[in-house]
Protein backbone atom coordinates (compact mmCIF):
# COMPACT_ATOMS: atom_id res chain seq x y z
CA UNK A 1 0.00 0.00 0.00
CA UNK A 2 1.29 3.46 -0.95
CA UNK A 3 0.36 6.38 1.29
CA UNK A 4 -0.51 9.53 -0.68
CA UNK A 5 -0.13 13.11 0.54
CA UNK A 6 -1.33 16.04 -1.57
CA UNK A 7 0.86 18.78 -0.14
CA UNK A 8 4.49 19.58 0.58
CA UNK A 9 3.56 20.87 4.05
CA UNK A 10 5.13 18.77 6.80
CA UNK A 11 7.20 16.95 4.18
CA UNK A 12 9.90 16.19 6.75
CA UNK A 13 7.54 14.43 9.15
CA UNK A 14 5.79 12.58 6.33
CA UNK A 15 9.16 11.11 5.31
CA UNK A 16 9.97 10.21 8.93
CA UNK A 17 6.65 8.46 9.58
CA UNK A 18 6.86 6.68 6.22
CA UNK A 19 10.30 5.33 7.16
CA UNK A 20 9.33 4.26 10.69
CA UNK A 21 6.07 2.65 9.55
CA UNK A 22 7.75 1.01 6.54
CA UNK A 23 5.07 2.44 4.24
CA UNK A 24 5.90 3.75 0.74
CA UNK A 25 4.94 7.37 0.26
CA UNK A 26 3.87 9.52 -2.67
CA UNK A 27 3.71 13.30 -2.34
CA UNK A 28 1.88 15.13 -5.14
CA UNK A 29 1.19 18.75 -6.04
CA UNK A 30 4.43 20.08 -4.58
CA UNK A 31 4.09 23.86 -5.10
CA UNK A 32 2.39 23.33 -8.46
CA UNK A 33 1.05 26.89 -8.60
CA UNK A 34 4.13 28.67 -7.25
CA UNK A 35 6.44 30.77 -9.39
CA UNK A 36 9.13 28.24 -8.47
CA UNK A 37 7.32 24.89 -8.52
CA UNK A 38 8.71 21.67 -7.12
CA UNK A 39 11.06 20.67 -4.34
CA UNK A 40 13.38 23.21 -2.75
CA UNK A 41 17.15 22.57 -2.49
CA UNK A 42 16.90 21.97 1.27
CA UNK A 43 14.24 19.30 0.72
CA UNK A 44 16.42 17.56 -1.83
CA UNK A 45 19.30 17.77 0.66
CA UNK A 46 17.11 16.14 3.30
CA UNK A 47 16.32 13.28 0.91
CA UNK A 48 20.04 12.78 0.32
CA UNK A 49 20.58 12.70 4.08
CA UNK A 50 17.91 10.01 4.45
CA UNK A 51 19.64 7.98 1.74
CA UNK A 52 22.88 8.19 3.72
CA UNK A 53 21.11 7.21 6.93
CA UNK A 54 19.33 4.20 5.46
CA UNK A 55 20.03 1.21 3.24
CA UNK A 56 17.74 0.36 0.34
CA UNK A 57 15.82 3.63 0.18
CA UNK A 58 14.46 4.51 -3.28
CA UNK A 59 13.61 8.11 -4.20
CA UNK A 60 11.95 9.06 -7.49
CA UNK A 61 11.28 12.69 -8.45
CA UNK A 62 9.50 13.75 -11.65
CA UNK A 63 11.03 16.22 -14.11
CA UNK A 64 9.32 19.28 -12.62
CA UNK A 65 9.96 18.23 -9.02
CA UNK A 66 6.24 18.46 -8.21
CA UNK A 67 5.82 14.74 -7.47
CA UNK A 68 7.89 12.52 -5.21
CA UNK A 69 7.86 8.76 -4.68
CA UNK A 70 9.64 7.49 -1.58
CA UNK A 71 10.18 3.85 -0.71
CA UNK A 72 11.85 3.59 2.73
CA UNK A 73 14.76 1.31 3.46
CA UNK A 74 16.35 0.02 6.67
CA UNK A 75 17.77 2.59 9.09
CA UNK A 76 21.49 1.89 9.47
CA UNK A 77 23.01 5.15 10.84
CA UNK A 78 26.75 4.91 11.74
CA UNK A 79 29.36 7.65 11.21
CA UNK A 80 28.25 10.23 8.65
CA UNK A 81 28.90 13.75 7.38
CA UNK A 82 26.43 16.01 5.59
CA UNK A 83 26.42 19.53 4.18
CA UNK A 84 23.03 21.09 4.94
CA UNK A 85 23.52 23.93 2.44
CA UNK A 86 22.44 27.56 2.82
CA UNK A 87 18.68 27.30 2.25
CA UNK A 88 17.68 26.22 5.77
CA UNK A 89 19.52 25.97 9.07
CA UNK A 90 20.94 22.78 10.59
CA UNK A 91 17.95 22.64 12.96
CA UNK A 92 15.72 21.89 9.96
CA UNK A 93 17.59 18.59 9.53
CA UNK A 94 18.12 17.66 13.19
CA UNK A 95 14.48 16.96 14.12
CA UNK A 96 13.81 14.26 11.48
CA UNK A 97 17.35 12.98 11.91
CA UNK A 98 17.01 12.24 15.62
CA UNK A 99 13.63 10.52 15.26
CA UNK A 100 15.07 8.09 12.71
CA UNK A 101 18.44 7.61 14.42
CA UNK A 102 16.73 6.31 17.57
CA UNK A 103 15.64 3.22 15.63
CA UNK A 104 18.87 2.65 13.72
CA UNK A 105 20.99 -0.47 13.57
CA UNK A 106 23.97 1.45 15.00
CA UNK A 107 24.36 4.60 17.05
CA UNK A 108 24.57 7.76 14.95
CA UNK A 109 27.64 10.00 14.90
CA UNK A 110 27.27 12.77 12.35
CA UNK A 111 28.94 16.06 11.47
CA UNK A 112 26.58 18.64 9.97
CA UNK A 113 27.75 21.84 8.28
CA UNK A 114 25.76 24.93 7.33
CA UNK A 115 23.79 27.65 9.16
CA UNK A 116 23.63 27.15 12.93
CA UNK A 117 21.45 30.12 13.98
CA UNK A 118 18.68 32.07 12.22
CA UNK A 119 15.10 33.24 12.78
CA UNK A 120 13.49 30.57 10.58
CA UNK A 121 14.43 27.21 12.12
CA UNK A 122 15.16 26.09 15.70
CA UNK A 123 18.84 26.71 16.33
CA UNK A 124 21.49 24.28 17.47
CA UNK A 125 21.38 26.01 20.88
CA UNK A 126 17.68 25.19 21.07
CA UNK A 127 18.38 21.57 20.19
CA UNK A 128 21.16 21.27 22.77
CA UNK A 129 19.41 23.08 25.62
CA UNK A 130 15.76 22.03 25.19
CA UNK A 131 15.32 19.21 22.66
CA UNK A 132 17.91 16.85 24.18
CA UNK A 133 16.44 17.12 27.73
CA UNK A 134 12.99 16.47 26.22
CA UNK A 135 14.30 13.32 24.53
CA UNK A 136 15.70 12.13 27.86
CA UNK A 137 12.18 12.41 29.31
CA UNK A 138 11.20 9.66 26.84
CA UNK A 139 14.07 7.40 27.95
CA UNK A 140 16.57 8.27 25.20
CA UNK A 141 20.18 7.85 26.30
CA UNK A 142 19.44 5.98 29.53
CA UNK A 143 20.99 2.66 28.48
CA UNK A 144 23.98 3.80 26.41
CA UNK A 145 26.72 5.55 28.38
CA UNK A 146 29.45 4.89 25.81
CA UNK A 147 27.50 6.69 23.07
CA UNK A 148 25.80 9.50 25.01
CA UNK A 149 23.15 11.79 23.58
CA UNK A 150 24.99 15.05 22.89
CA UNK A 151 25.41 17.95 20.48
CA UNK A 152 28.69 19.82 20.19
CA UNK A 153 28.98 23.18 18.42
CA UNK A 154 32.38 23.35 16.70
CA UNK A 155 31.72 26.46 14.58
CA UNK A 156 28.87 28.93 14.35
CA UNK A 157 27.48 29.97 10.98
CA UNK A 158 25.06 32.83 10.30
CA UNK A 159 23.08 33.73 7.21
CA UNK A 160 23.62 34.07 4.32
CA UNK A 161 26.88 32.14 3.87
CA UNK A 162 26.77 29.80 6.87
CA UNK A 163 30.03 28.01 7.56
CA UNK A 164 28.95 26.48 10.88
CA UNK A 165 29.68 22.94 12.04
CA UNK A 166 28.16 20.74 14.73
CA UNK A 167 28.77 17.17 15.85
CA UNK A 168 25.74 15.14 16.91
CA UNK A 169 25.84 11.81 18.70
CA UNK A 170 22.61 9.82 19.16
CA UNK A 171 22.26 6.35 20.73
CA UNK A 172 19.64 3.83 19.65
CA UNK A 173 16.69 2.65 21.75
CA UNK A 174 14.67 -0.55 21.91
CA UNK A 175 11.49 1.49 22.19
CA UNK A 176 10.36 4.88 23.42
CA UNK A 177 8.83 4.85 26.88
CA UNK A 178 5.45 6.41 27.54
CA UNK A 179 5.45 9.58 29.62
CA UNK A 180 3.09 11.57 31.83
CA UNK A 181 4.07 15.23 31.82
CA UNK A 182 1.08 17.30 32.90
CA UNK A 183 2.45 19.70 35.51
CA UNK A 184 4.07 22.72 33.87
CA UNK A 185 5.15 24.17 37.23
CA UNK A 186 6.30 27.73 37.88
CA UNK A 187 9.27 29.42 36.22
CA UNK A 188 12.16 29.35 38.70
CA UNK A 189 15.03 30.67 36.58
CA UNK A 190 16.07 31.88 33.13
CA UNK A 191 19.28 30.88 31.40
CA UNK A 192 20.54 32.09 28.06
CA UNK A 193 23.35 32.29 25.52
CA UNK A 194 24.35 35.57 23.88
CA UNK A 195 26.51 34.73 20.85
CA UNK A 196 28.31 36.76 18.23
CA UNK A 197 30.32 35.88 15.14
CA UNK A 198 32.94 38.22 13.69
CA UNK A 199 31.39 41.23 15.44
CA UNK A 200 32.67 43.34 18.37
CA UNK A 201 32.52 41.45 21.71
CA UNK A 202 30.46 44.20 23.37
CA UNK A 203 27.48 43.19 21.18
CA UNK A 204 26.81 40.27 23.52
CA UNK A 205 26.78 42.50 26.62
CA UNK A 206 24.38 44.95 24.95
CA UNK A 207 21.96 42.08 24.18
CA UNK A 208 22.22 40.84 27.76
CA UNK A 209 21.46 44.33 29.12
CA UNK A 210 18.36 44.55 26.92
CA UNK A 211 17.05 41.16 28.04
CA UNK A 212 17.80 41.70 31.74
CA UNK A 213 15.99 45.03 31.63
CA UNK A 214 12.78 43.04 30.97
CA UNK A 215 13.37 39.81 32.88
CA UNK A 216 14.80 41.20 36.13
CA UNK A 217 11.53 43.03 36.78
CA UNK A 218 9.90 39.62 37.21
CA UNK A 219 12.66 37.22 38.25
CA UNK A 220 15.95 37.52 40.09
CA UNK A 221 17.59 34.29 38.91
CA UNK A 222 18.62 35.31 35.38
CA UNK A 223 22.02 34.29 34.04
CA UNK A 224 23.08 34.63 30.40
CA UNK A 225 26.34 33.16 29.12
CA UNK A 226 28.39 34.76 26.36
CA UNK A 227 29.82 32.94 23.34
CA UNK A 228 31.95 35.21 21.16
CA UNK A 229 33.63 33.61 18.15
CA UNK A 230 36.15 35.05 15.69
CA UNK A 231 38.09 33.77 12.71
CA UNK A 232 37.64 30.17 11.61
CA UNK A 233 35.10 29.30 14.31
CA UNK A 234 32.78 32.18 13.42
CA UNK A 235 31.65 31.01 9.99
CA UNK A 236 31.54 33.02 6.77
CA UNK A 237 29.04 35.77 7.73
CA UNK A 238 28.97 38.18 10.69
CA UNK A 239 26.03 38.16 13.05
CA UNK A 240 24.81 37.90 16.62
CA UNK A 241 21.85 36.62 18.59
CA UNK A 242 20.34 35.75 21.95
CA UNK A 243 18.78 32.45 23.03
CA UNK A 244 16.75 32.31 26.28
CA UNK A 245 15.48 29.28 28.21
CA UNK A 246 12.91 29.48 31.02
CA UNK A 247 13.18 26.49 33.38
CA UNK A 248 10.28 25.55 35.66
CA UNK A 249 10.05 23.81 39.02
CA UNK A 250 8.91 20.59 37.30
CA UNK A 251 11.69 20.48 34.70
CA UNK A 252 9.87 21.89 31.69
CA UNK A 253 11.73 24.32 29.42
CA UNK A 254 10.51 27.15 27.23
CA UNK A 255 12.76 28.51 24.50
CA UNK A 256 12.92 31.63 22.33
CA UNK A 257 15.64 33.12 20.17
CA UNK A 258 16.30 36.26 18.15
CA UNK A 259 19.24 36.71 15.80
CA UNK A 260 20.62 39.26 13.37
CA UNK A 261 22.87 38.44 10.45
CA UNK A 262 24.54 40.28 7.57
CA UNK A 263 21.48 39.53 5.44
CA UNK A 264 19.30 41.52 7.85
CA UNK A 265 21.61 44.53 7.70
CA UNK A 266 21.30 44.66 3.92
CA UNK A 267 17.64 45.65 4.23
CA UNK A 268 16.96 49.36 3.79
CA UNK A 269 13.95 49.34 6.11
CA UNK A 270 14.45 51.63 9.10
CA UNK A 271 12.25 49.43 11.34
CA UNK A 272 14.34 46.39 10.46
CA UNK A 273 17.53 48.25 11.35
CA UNK A 274 16.02 49.34 14.67
CA UNK A 275 15.07 45.76 15.54
CA UNK A 276 18.62 44.68 14.73
CA UNK A 277 20.08 46.86 17.48
CA UNK A 278 21.54 44.54 20.16
CA UNK A 279 19.52 46.16 22.99
CA UNK A 280 16.26 45.92 21.03
CA UNK A 281 17.03 42.35 20.02
CA UNK A 282 17.57 41.41 23.68
CA UNK A 283 14.30 43.07 24.71
CA UNK A 284 12.37 41.35 21.92
CA UNK A 285 13.80 37.95 22.82
CA UNK A 286 12.79 38.44 26.47
CA UNK A 287 9.27 39.53 25.50
CA UNK A 288 8.93 36.51 23.22
CA UNK A 289 9.93 34.29 26.14
CA UNK A 290 7.24 35.82 28.36
CA UNK A 291 4.67 35.24 25.60
CA UNK A 292 5.76 31.60 25.37
CA UNK A 293 5.40 31.15 29.12
CA UNK A 294 1.97 32.78 28.96
CA UNK A 295 0.83 30.17 26.40
CA UNK A 296 1.43 27.49 29.01
CA UNK A 297 2.06 23.79 28.66
CA UNK A 298 4.98 21.48 29.45
CA UNK A 299 6.62 22.12 26.06
CA UNK A 300 6.94 25.32 24.06
CA UNK A 301 5.26 25.83 20.69
CA UNK A 302 8.37 24.86 18.70
CA UNK A 303 8.52 21.44 20.45
CA UNK A 304 4.84 20.52 20.33
CA UNK A 305 5.12 18.49 17.13
CA UNK A 306 8.19 16.56 18.30
CA UNK A 307 6.64 15.74 21.69
CA UNK A 308 3.39 14.56 20.08
CA UNK A 309 5.32 12.37 17.63
CA UNK A 310 7.32 10.78 20.44
CA UNK A 311 4.08 10.06 22.32
CA UNK A 312 2.64 8.42 19.21
CA UNK A 313 5.76 6.25 18.75
CA UNK A 314 5.95 5.23 22.43
CA UNK A 315 5.39 1.76 23.84
CA UNK A 316 1.93 0.32 24.39
CA UNK A 317 2.61 -0.44 28.05
CA UNK A 318 0.97 2.76 29.24
CA UNK A 319 -0.83 5.91 28.20
CA UNK A 320 1.30 8.89 27.19
CA UNK A 321 -0.08 12.17 28.51
CA UNK A 322 1.12 15.64 27.57
CA UNK A 323 0.06 19.16 28.46
CA UNK A 324 0.51 21.89 25.83
CA UNK A 325 -0.54 25.43 25.13
CA UNK A 326 -2.82 26.16 22.13
CA UNK A 327 -1.80 23.93 19.25
CA UNK A 328 0.09 25.54 16.40
CA UNK A 329 -1.06 24.91 12.79
CA UNK A 330 2.06 22.79 12.29
CA UNK A 331 1.12 20.58 15.28
CA UNK A 332 -2.40 20.09 13.89
CA UNK A 333 -0.92 18.92 10.57
CA UNK A 334 1.37 16.52 12.45
CA UNK A 335 -1.60 15.02 14.33
CA UNK A 336 -3.27 14.32 10.99
CA UNK A 337 -0.14 12.65 9.62
CA UNK A 338 0.19 10.54 12.79
CA UNK A 339 -3.37 9.32 12.36
CA UNK A 340 -2.74 8.62 8.67
CA UNK A 341 0.50 6.62 9.06
CA UNK A 342 0.30 5.13 12.57
CA UNK A 343 -3.50 4.97 13.09
CA UNK A 344 -3.05 6.76 16.40
CA UNK A 345 -5.70 9.20 17.64
CA UNK A 346 -5.11 11.60 20.51
CA UNK A 347 -7.76 12.40 23.08
CA UNK A 348 -7.76 16.18 23.59
CA UNK A 349 -9.25 17.75 26.72
CA UNK A 350 -9.10 21.54 27.14
CA UNK A 351 -8.76 23.28 30.49
CA UNK A 352 -10.66 26.55 30.42
CA UNK A 353 -8.94 28.22 33.36
CA UNK A 354 -5.37 27.95 32.06
CA UNK A 355 -6.36 27.67 28.36
CA UNK A 356 -4.07 24.67 28.00
CA UNK A 357 -4.74 21.28 26.42
CA UNK A 358 -4.31 17.78 27.81
CA UNK A 359 -3.46 15.29 25.06
CA UNK A 360 -3.27 11.54 25.65
CA UNK A 361 -2.82 8.44 23.52
CA UNK A 362 -1.69 4.81 23.58
CA UNK A 363 1.46 4.70 21.44
CA UNK A 364 1.98 2.61 18.33
CA UNK A 365 4.72 0.62 20.07
CA UNK A 366 7.35 1.12 17.37
CA UNK A 367 10.32 -1.14 18.19
CA UNK A 368 13.90 -1.17 17.04
CA UNK A 369 14.21 -4.62 15.48
CA UNK A 370 18.00 -4.28 15.30
CA UNK A 371 18.30 -4.36 19.11
CA UNK A 372 18.02 -7.65 20.97
CA UNK A 373 15.12 -8.29 23.29
CA UNK A 374 16.06 -9.14 26.89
Amino acid sequence: MVMEVDSHRCLRMALVLSTLAGTPLRIKKIRERDERPGLRPEEVSLLRLLEKLTNGTIVEINETGTSLRYKPGVIVSGSLRHDCGKGRAIGYFLEPLVLLALFGKRALSITLTGITNDDVDPSVDCFRSVTLPLLREFGVGEDDLQKPLKLQINKRGMRPLGGGEVFFNCPTVKSIKSVRVLDEGMVKRVRGIAYSCNTPPHMTMRMIDGARGVLNKLLADVYIFTDHMNGGKAGASPGYGLALIAESTTGSRMYTEQSCSAKSDDAGDADARAKALPETLGENSAMMLLEEVKRGGYVDSSHQALALTLCALSSQDGISQLRTGPLTPHSVEILRLIQKFLKIKFKIAPEQQSRTLFLSCIGAGIKNLAKGVN
